[in-house]
Parts: structure tokens; C-alpha cells; sequence
């Protein structure tokens, strides 16, 4: 762990060491101002030496002065140094985030994942740049003045030391409770952001139900969570310092106590013990940050366990022997395919069928039967736990997974658009493309001449997840996000199911033009939409039931031909 740590500071090794040496500059200077000072009791005052007084007083504010400039260098460039790092961190957090497979998504909440890539760095910056300052500066500094105070009096100054392991003590006795506290403080805030988020992005359901009220009671369920995990965190840390400045004060009096007696029995004169008393904060301040460093530690150590949680977690992994393919044809079979999102329940067991290249094969069934998984898995969202999966004969698994969803073309029934422009919206689907083929993409999507009724046209923004159109517009978008990448094999997965039957018809227009040469895999809900299909699957309870062609299911009289009467019932 230390050494993960210590490894983000190797870009910045040159300012580190300039930090440091500020520091330690800094704290040096701070022993000048005890040293004059009993220089002037025992020597320039008591021989009236009246100029080396004031060459003495100008050289100290000379090199205040030159201390100013270097808190300057440290509070700005130290803290620059501490904020390129969390920027690295981030970045590589980031880009670990979009390596990790769909199951991690399924287990994290946004909101959590965004209180690790913020607050949680955000303590681990602050200990980048404060760490080492508190630790080795005041090590140094607690060195250098304790030397000091021996050469003054070293009886006083074995007295001060043999009080430091009281503090420690009770320092390492409060350490670990303060850690415990602020770790579930940490918990507590990541779980009142992943509620903020999803109150938030569930806003308009919320309007529309009325349920301001409700989402008000689970909020302050985690709001009451994290006044509590703060209340403990700050009750240990309460004890602590309270605890710590106890013993600093005790040591006061015990130094006040015993320099009373030593002067009273001659032990030391009246300037040494001005400057023993000036020069022994210089010998308790570092070890009082020192104290407050474990503070710092146990936040910024608390969010680099967090970050690295992320970071150890396995990433999306190429087969051993993934080759990079280029244009597929498309051939898709499942051989005894089984998989469940967890161990105790298979949503598909020992599934069987063949799709030939450029044709369309639809999958029909009740809901939670495995059809969405059999989309998943196509491209490699997850791994299949028994059985392959093979595209024009090789398995997926020695296709790379990049080359793999280059060939893909995906369109849902919950459409994900980006707060962006139209035409950065429809350039996702091949981000080199030219502004002519956006163009020809968005008028075979059936959405050019809308487009060119907006505000902006192409450079109109539409707003989180597109909420500034309707739900046929985004569907459209999303096609013609899909013409652009131009994939041979298409997975449509309930692409109308949420539209009207005006709107699905204009889409299912669009739809067809999609398909054509291509692959396709169709998920409906609405089975008039899919009985021009090459074949149909009927799955349910994580199997194939029925397979054919329209006809061929109608005249079996199974479960195909069931749900068909019935919808056609419906509609009538």
C-alpha cells in the first residue's frame, strides 16, 4: 500500500524535493529567534553591546522575510503538488473505471463511485502534500530544537523527554478508534451521495407521483446515518486532541515546576531559563503536529484503501488468445450456454441456437426469461460460465473485446444520451467521422429535417440524458448514432417498447432500414413487430421453447401461438 503511494510521487520528485528543503528551511529558521534571544539575556544586553542588538534584531526579520517567501512556495506549489497527484489519481481511477466489467456496475452505486473520485482524493492530496511535511519536517524539527534544549540545560531537557511517551500513549491508544470512526464516516458519506444522486436523477418520477415527501424520508434515513458516523468520528477525534493537549499542558507545569526549582537552587541563570522556556515550544509544536497528523493520516489513508478497492478490482480481460478481427460476418451460435448473475440461480442453462449472417432471428418471451441476457453476452458484457459463443466460428473469448463491440451495434429500449450537442450525440457511434456522414446518418434515422428545426441544429444541446426530447426523438438519435457505426451484426432489445404506436411505427421505419445486411437480434415485447423475421425463439425459465418462423410457431399451438392470440386480442 505504501509503496503504491509513495509511486505517485515519482513525477514530481524535483518539486517534492524543493518542498521539502522549504520545510525544512522553514523550521530551521524557526530555532534562530530562541537562539538570539539567549544570546541577548547572557551576552549583548548585560555588556551593552547596543549595535550587534540591532544587527542581531534585522538579521532575525531578514530572515523572516525569507521565510515568508518560503510558506509562500509551500502553501502554493506544495499544495500544487498535492492536487497533480490527486489529478493522476483520478485519471487512472477513471480509466480503471472504464475497464471494469458490467458486473461491477451492477453491484456499485454512482453515487459511491463519485464520493471515491472526489472526497476520498481529495483527503488523499491533502495527505500527499501535508504528509511528509508533518512527518519528516517535524522529526527533523523535534531533533534539532531538542539538541537545543540539551545544550542549555540537560537535566530540564531530560525532564521534557521523559514526558513524551505519555503522549504517545495516549496518542496510540485514541488511534485506532479515531480511524474505525472516520472510516464508517466515510462509508456513511458515500451512501448519502449515491441517495442524493438517485433522488436526483429520479427527479421528474418523483414530480409525477407526488413523492417529494417519501424521497425526503429516505433521504434523511441516510442523512441521520451520517450525522451519526460524524458524531462518532468527531467524538473520537474530541478525545483525542482533548486527550493529547492534556498531556502538552502537563508538561507545561511540570517544566514551570522544575525550572522554578532548578533557578531557586542555582542550576541555571535567569537568560538560559527565558530561552529554555521560549526554545521548548520549538520542541513541542512539531510533536503536536505530529499528533494532528494522525488525524490527516487516518483520512487520507482511509480514502487510498478506497481508491485502491477500485484499482485491485479485476478488470475486463482479453482472452489469452484474443486476436484483433476486422469486418465480421456476423454467423452467431450458442452452444449449451449457461449463465446467472450470481451462484445461486441460472438465468440461462445449457442454451442452444444459430443465427445465420444477414439474417434476423427474434427472441420472444416473459419477462426475466433471459432474453436482455442473451443480448449482454453477444458482446461480451459478461462471461459465460458453461458453454461458447461463437461468431463466424471462433469464440468470443479469442476476439478481442474492443474488435468485438466494434461490430456491434446496440440499440435499447432506456436510451443513454450524453449532455452534449446532436451531433456529438450521433458522432459516439464513430467519432471520426465527417459532419456529411452525421448528417447522412440523422436523415436515415428519420431525424435530419427535426434536427434542423431546433434552435441550434446539430449544435443544440440536449440536455441530461437527452431530457429535452421526446422518447421517439432520443430513440431516433440512437439510430442514427448506430447507422454511423455502421456494425454488421445489430442487437435490438425492446427498441420500441416504450413508444406509442404512431412514434413506434416512424421508428420501426427506421428500424428496418437499419437492418438491412446486417445480423440482427430483435428483443419484442409487441410480436406484430417481429413476425417477418427469418426465425423466432420462444425462451422462458432460461431455456429455448419453441423455434421457427412465424408460421411454423402459429401452427404448432404453443406458447408462440398463446401470446400471439392474445395480443392480437388486445388490439382488437
Amino acid at each position: 500500500m505504501l509503496k503504491r503511494f509513495l509511486s505517485y510521487y515519482k513525477p514530481h520528485k524535483k518539486l517534492f524535493a524543493l518542498d521539502m528543503g522549504a520545510s525544512l528551511l522553514v523550521a530551521l529558521i524557526g530555532i534562530v529567534y530562541p537562539v538570539v534571544t539567549r544570546a541577548m539575556l547572557n551576552d549583548l544586553i548585560p555588556n551593552r553591546k547596543y549595535a550587534l542588538i540591532v544587527y542581531a534584531g534585522v538579521g532575525v526579520l531578514t530572515l523572516y522575510f525569507i521565510r515568508m517567501l518560503l510558506n509562500y512556495f509551500i502553501q502554493y506549489q506544495g499544495h500544487m503538488m498535492g492536487v497533480r497527484m490527486q489529478a493522476q489519481m483520478r485519471s487512472d481511477l477513471f480509466n480503471h473505471l472504464e475497464k471494469l466489467p458490467f458486473s461491477f456496475y451492477d453491484k456499485h452505486e454512482t453515487g459511491k463511485i463519485m464520493s471515491r473520485m472526489t472526497t476520498d482524493l481529495w483527503e488523499v492530496s491533502e495527505l500527499a502534500h501535508h504528509g511528509p511535511e508533518n512527518l519528516i519536517i517535524s522529526s527533523v524539527s523535534v531533533v534539532i530544537s531538542f539538541a537545543y534544549l540539551i545544550s542549555i540545560d540537560p537535566w530540564l531537557s531530560l525532564i521534557v523527554f521523559v514526558c513524551v511517551p505519555f503522549l504517545i500513549a495516549v496518542s496510540l491508544f485514541t488511534r485506532k478508534r479515531m480511524k474505525d470512526a472516520f472510516q464508517k464516516s466515510r462509508q456513511s458519506e458515500a451512501e448519502i451521495n449515491a441517495a442524493l444522486e438517485s433522488s436526483v436523477s429520479g427527479i421528474r418520477v418523483t414530480k409525477a407521483f407526488t413523492n417529494a415527501e417519501k424521497e425526503a424520508e429516505k433521504f434523511e434515513v441516510g442523512n441521520a446515518k451520517f450525522r451519526e458516523a460524524r458524531r462518532g468520528a468527531y467524538k473520537a477525534m474530541g478525545q483525542f486532541h482533548s486527550a493529547t493537549s492534556f498531556i502538552t499542558d502537563v508538561f507545561n507545569v511540570v517544566l514551570l515546576i522544575a525550572g522554578g526549582l532548578f533557578m531557586y537552587h542555582g542550576k541555571i541563570d535567569f537568560a538560559d531559563y527565558s530561552a529554555f522556556i521560549v526554545s521548548v515550544n520549538l520542541f513541542l509544536n512539531p510533536i503536536n503536529t505530529l499528533i494532528r497528523f494522525m488525524e490527516q493520516f487516518q483520512n487520507g489513508a482511509a480514502g487510498f484503501e478506497r481508491f485502491v478497492e477500485i484499482m485491485d478490482t479485476k478488470p475486463e480481460m482479453d482472452g489469452e488468445h484474443a486476436t484483433d478481427v476486422a469486418r465480421l460476418d456476423g454467423k452467431i451460435e450458442f452452444r449449451d450456454v449457461t449463465y446467472g448473475y450470481d451462484e445461486e440461480r441460472d438465468v440461462l442453462r445449457n442454451v442452444n441456437l444459430k443465427i445465420e449472417a444477414g439474417k434476423t432471428f427474434a427472441l420472444v418471451g416473459p419477462s426475466g426469461g433471459g432474453k436482455t441476457t442473451v443480448c449482454h453476452l453477444i458482446p461480451h458484457f459478461y462471461n459465460v460460465q458453461k458453454g461458447t459463443i461463437r461468431i463466424d466460428g471462433v469464440d468470443i473469448q479469442d476476439i478481442t473485446l474492443e474488435s468485438l463491440r466494434r461490430n456491434i451495434g446496440i440499440v435499447q429500449q432506456d436510451i443513454y444520451l450524453f449532455n452534449a450537442s446532436v451531433r456529438d450525440n450521433i458522432l459516439y457511434g464513430r467519432l471520426d467521422a465527417t459532419e456529411e456522414e452525421v448528417i447522412e446518418a440523422a436523415k436515415r434515422a428519420n431525424i435530419h429535417e427535426y434536427i434542423l428545426s431546433m434552435e441550434n441544429g446539430y449544435d443544440t444541446i440536449i440536455g441530461e440524458r437527452g431530457v429535452r426530447l421526446s422518447g421517439g426523438q432520443k430513440q431516433r438519435l440512437c439510430i442514427a448514432r448506430v447507422f454511423l457505426k455502421n456494425p454488421p451484426i445489430l442487437i435490438l432489445d425492446e427498441a420500441t417498447s416504450a413508444l406509442d404506436n404512431t412514434t413506434e411505427i416512424m421508428i420501426q421505419q427506421a428500424l428496418d432500414e437499419l437492418c438491412k445486411g446486417r445480423t440482427t437480434l430483435v428483443v419484442a415485447h409487441r410480436l406484430s413487430t417481429i413476425k417477418n423475421a427469418d426465425e423466432i425463439a420462444v425462451i422462458a425459465e432460461g431455456k429455448i421453447m419453441e423455434q421457427g418462423n412465424h408460421e411454423k410457431l402459429l401452427g404448432e399451438n404453443g406458447i408462440y401461438a398463446k401470446l400471439y392470440q392474445q395480443q392480437f386480442r388486445e388490439e382488437e
